[in-house]
């Protein structure tokens, strides 16, 4: 029964069990206080009525009478009156009372401790007498010679004290009642707080849920990474820990062999908060990446690009389990649900390099296509020139115009096919070469050096070429005429150099910086998006060991230098 209880109900009934426990124990020790405070202001009191007593010389010289019970019985009853005294006894030293509230009881023995008395001390206690229990002191009465001659014992019983104490008790009570009542306002609003937070789960479901939740945060193919709302990372999957360069954590939240300081941190705040979250500004993060996750805004789909991947990121703010069904029902509405708890953010992370990389493909394949589709479009237009002429009789014209077309179409092949000696950037570049030429930009090639490549990844290569000559060809296109677009392929030592400039209006110099940002465009925004092309450019480069500078002497010339191994080197 108890293991289905809450974590919030089983902490009540505990916290209520130890403050009704803590209650009695305080409220008995606060009633037994008060009754010894009680006891000890009576003993002091009973203290100064025999001491002032003992010190009169009534008192003494009534002592040196014949019947000193009739000179002392009605000052001992004054004074038990005056004082609020229950008896003031006097007696010789042999205990025989000459004072009583009883006068049955004058002329016998005192019941008490009397030796203290007699050598000359005062003596205060509690004990039984003939008035029952009480609270006494015992006071010796000296002649000038210091011997005693007579004893004063004055006291209050145990009842009076009682009720005394008594008066204290509602005190106590309320104390007791206001401690008890508090603790259990206590209890319950930390109990209705635990409720909300733990959406009244026990600490056996709660540890169920940790554990399938964990299970499958590690277990998708997707990143997931947990910031709170003080920039500290909360956890992260394996896969956000490959997709973001970040250190792996072990499933119990120590730090994996191999971690650097915020990479534990990571892992323990990953596997359970043993260790100190980190902060962001100490992970590697790639600076779009890191300013997306310190500011906490909402993201759909966003692309961004570390140093080898390209990333699409989704960024939501988490909130707390009880305001689900309020946010469904805001969602559903179209409302904004205000109020809502917002302990961070939530980020989920999908790696787009692979899909890119089929694009930039697809996109070579469609510029050989475009580029046959013209051929095709101008060899009708050709030959039907040709056929032409020979309805109209005119054969040596066709057969010149041919010849000339042929001659023209075979140089601009045997010219890709002597100078680049890798298929695929051949392919690439004719097909770059028709759709210029279809545009009205002439594309000039100049090569030197082998141009037989190793080491070097074609699709990089592809992408890098690709994307230098699609801008280049843009930007000449829109610029007056002679729309010219030079591309140089040259191999010096063991590196490649690819050298690509245009006739366009060229780049702004405080632009520079901006270009291989992604998003940065000059043109207008497409179907897809703009500003992608050159942060692949730079990507690229970067994954193949290169370096890539901007000038813009004219144009824009754009020159890619790579490391690569070279063969048929003269």
């Amino acid at each position: 029964m108890i293991q289905r209880w809450s974590i919030a109900r089983r902490l009540f009934v505990a916290q209520l069990l130890f403050v009704v426990a803590l209650t009695a124990i305080v409220g008995t020790a606060a009633f037994v206080d008060a009754r010894d405070h009680a006891y000890e202001e009576a003993g002091r009191r009973m203290a100064g009525i025999a001491t002032t007593v003992a010190d009169a010389p009534f008192v003494l010289q009534a002592a040196s009478a014949a019947d000193p019970s009739a000179l002392l019985q009605p000052y001992a009853l004054k004074i038990m009156k005056d004082a609020d005294a229950d008896f003031v006894t006097i007696m010789a030293p042999d205990r025989t009372r000459w004072t009583h509230p009883r006068d049955e009881e004058l002329g016998k023995p005192y019941i008490g401790s009397i030796d203290a008395a007699l050598n000359g001390q005062v003596l205060t206690e509690v004990t039984a007498g003939t008035l029952g229990p009480s609270v006494r002191t015992i006071a010796p009465v000296k002649d000038a010679d210091g011997k005693v001659r007579a004893l004063v014992a004055a006291g209050v019983t145990v009842r009076t004290v009682d009720v005394a104490v008594s008066g204290r008790l509602p005190a106590v009570l309320a104390i007791a009642l206001a401690l008890l009542v508090g603790g259990s306002v206590a209890s319950w609003l930390l109990g209705r707080y635990l409720r909300r937070v733990t959406g009244g789960w026990g600490p056996e479901q709660l540890g169920q849920l940790f554990a399938y939740y964990e299970s499958v945060l590690h277990s998708v193919r997707e990143g997931v990474i947990l910031i709170d709302t003080k920039g500290k990372v909360v956890m992260y999957n394996d896969q956000a820990a490959e997709l973001l360069g970040l250190p792996k954590q072990s499933s119990d939240g120590v730090p994996a062999e191999g971690m650097g300081a915020a990479g534990a941190d990571a892992a323990g705040a990953a596997g359970g908060g043993r260790q100190t979250a980190p902060s962001l500004a100490d992970l590697p993060l790639a600076p779009s990446l890191k300013e997306l996750f310190e500011s906490g805004r909402t993201a759909l789909d966003e692309i961004h690009l570390t140093e080898s991947r390209v990333l699409v990121v989704n960024q939501g703010p988490a909130v707390g389990p009880a305001s689900a069904a309020g946010r469904q029902r805001g969602a559903a509405s179209g409302a904004h649900v205000y109020g809502t708890p917002v302990y961070g953010t939530v980020a989920t992370i999908r790696d787009r390099t692979e899909i890119e990389s089929l694009g930039s493909e697809l996109e070579t394949m469609r510029t050989l296509s475009d580029a046959l589709r013209a051929q095709t479009h101008e060899h009708a237009n050709r030959l039907h020139t040709i056929v032409s002429l020979m309805e109209l009789g005119r054969a040596p014209e066709a057969l010149d115009f041919a010849t000339k077309d042929m001659e023209l179409s075979q140089r601009l092949t045997d010219d890709l096919v002597s100078s680049i000696e890798e298929p695929v950037l051949g392919a690439l570049i004719m097909g770059k070469a028709a759709e210029a030429h279809e545009r009205g930009v002439e594309l000039i090639l100049n090569t030197s050096g082998s141009t037989a490549v190793t080491g070097l990844a074609v699709q990089d290569l592809v992408a890098i070429l690709g994307n230098l000559l699609d801008n280049a060809i843009d930007a000449a296109a829109e610029a007056p005429a002679p729309r010219l677009v030079e591309l140089t392929v040259e191999t010096t030592g063991s590196a490649l150099e690819i050298t690509v400039e245009d006739s366009g209006p060229g780049i702004d110099p405080s632009a520079v910086d901006d270009v291989f940002r992604h998003g940065f465009s000059t043109k207008a925004s497409g179907p897809f998006g703009r500003g992608l092309g050159l942060a692949l450019v730079r990507q690229a480069v970067q994954r193949l060991g290169g370096t890539m500078t901007i000038t813009s002497p004219a144009g824009a010339l754009f020159r890619v230098t790579l490391p690569v191994t070279t063969e048929g080197q003269p």
